[in-house]
């Protein structure tokens, strides 16, 4: 049972329980309409410390669709942290009043210190560049959608591997599937750190950071932004911006059944003469974590049809 637990990253559910939500969102994106009232009464709280669009939209929308109601913040100066109030007593006093809480914050371990404190179940939306567990269920959510399995899957992952969050939670959940190859795609300032290549015992991977030797034998291609917020220094910045662009003229080398993902917001690394191409399912993505959301707040709630 996932009911009252915290997803603060991936490996703290187990291979089967996310196979539980993956399946429940299935049956959610195949009948929307059984789950309008399953969450009516309840309340999620979204407290993002950091500026989000799509993973703030996608929790409202999920919890709204499911029936409940939404109350937060969108940016700490609007809410006590300005005061100086301190994590542990803003998730205290949150938990009197909602059922459920998301929290992104750019400090890693934020969310884990709230969910020490906390009576409900916390989800992280994203730690500085630790992790982005939620954007991993999506991402699993689209790939399983598409490829039908996790496992015997070349996955190139390309951009920022250093600061992305999304890549090292990616990587993580999938090191627990069997015969996955990856291939990191980045400059040498921007590269895998050792932390995460090394839980890679049971994987064959390499790193490069030449896109196009690199795409013909991929089966998953995902893409990253350079990420300016982590960059300290603007100069380096701009110069690593616009270090790789996806345009058809990559493509021609790929497979037709490759897949590309994104976790957005996209800057210049994907040419926009690739959304019409078939291989291009990063928007299907976007939706798809709506949808992954509705799931897992269901089963930390405790239900699958009422809360």
């Amino acid at each position: 049972m996932l009911k009252g637990k915290h997803l603060i990253e991936p490996s703290d559910f187990t291979v089967n329980e996310l196979e539980e939500i993956f399946t429940l969102a299935d049956d959610i994106i195949q009948d929307p309409n059984k789950y309008l009232d399953a969450c009516k009464g309840k309340l999620l709280a979204t407290l993002f410390y950091e500026p989000s669009t799509r993973t703030r939209f996608s929790f409202e929308a999920a919890m709204l669709r499911l029936g409940g109601q939404v109350f937060g913040f969108s940016e700490a100066s609007s809410s006590s942290v300005s005061k100086g109030e301190s994590i542990s007593d803003t998730i205290r006093v949150v938990g009197c009043y909602a059922d459920i809480a998301v929290m992104r914050h750019p400090k890693e371990g934020a969310p884990k210190l709230a969910s020490k404190y906390s009576d409900i179940p916390v989800i992280n939306a994203g730690d500085g560049g630790h992790q982005h567990p939620t954007q991993t269920l999506t991402d699993l959510l689209t790939i399983r959608s598409y490829k039908k399995s996790f496992s015997n899957n070349v996955i190139g992952l390309c951009g920022d591997l250093k600061f992305g969050r999304t890549v090292h939670s990616l990587v993580k959940a999938l090191s627990r599937y069997e015969n996955i190859k990856f291939v990191f795609i980045a400059p040498p300032e921007l590269k895998i750190p050792s932390y995460i290549t090394e839980e890679l015992t049971n994987h064959e991977f390499y790193q490069t950071s030449n896109l196009e030797e690199a795409i013909p034998e991929l089966d998953i291609l995902y893409m990253t932004r350079i990420q300016k917020e982590r960059f300290f220094n603007e100069e380096e910045y701009l110069r690593l911006k616009g270090y790789y662009k996806l345009d058809h003229d990559k493509l021609n080398n790929a497979k037709d059944d490759m897949i590309i993902l994104h976790p957005l917001p996209r800057v210049d690394e994907i040419s926009p003469e690739i959304d019409n191409d078939k291989r291009a399912v990063y928007f299907n993505q976007a939706k798809y974590g709506m949808y992954v959301r509705m799931a897992l707040i269901l089963k930390l709630l405790g239900g699958d049809i009422i809360c």
